[in-house]
């Protein structure tokens, strides 16, 4: 059977709608160094290390917030790029049973991000 995931993608992809996409597109890329930009009139296509995620203005959708583990370099410098970036702490950085470093985070448009670097 042939693979039927365009170019670039993975079988899953994240999808967020939000009302403003410029601005979560802009919290991706200063707090984990996202790839892409916002156009008007289609969805944002932005990749976080090696993976894409799509961000959708609210309008044919309502607002849905995403949950999204992301692993980064160090999870302490990125906690903290978050919280400048305007996001509120849900659990400091700390060693997980399973071996992740972890911190967890809310932006303002209510999207949730464990932010995780393995051990």
């Amino acid at each position: 059977m042939a693979d039927a995931t365009p170019p670039g993608y993975h079988s899953v992809t994240p999808r967020m709608v939000v009302d403003d996409p410029v601005a979560v597109v802009s919290f991706l890329r200063t707090v984990f160094g996202a790839a892409g930009t916002a156009e008007p009139g289609r969805p944002a296509e932005v990749r976080i290390g090696d993976s894409l995620v799509m961000i959708s203005e609210t309008g044919a959708r309502e607002a849905f917030p995403a949950f999204l583990y992301i692993y980064v370099e160090d999870v302490a410098p990125t906690f903290q790029r978050a919280l400048d970036a305007g996001a509120v702490a849900l659990e400091p950085p700390f060693d997980t049973p399973y071996g992740d470093r972890r911190a967890m985070v809310r932006d303002r448009f209510g999207n949730v991000y464990q932010i995780a670097s393995r051990g």
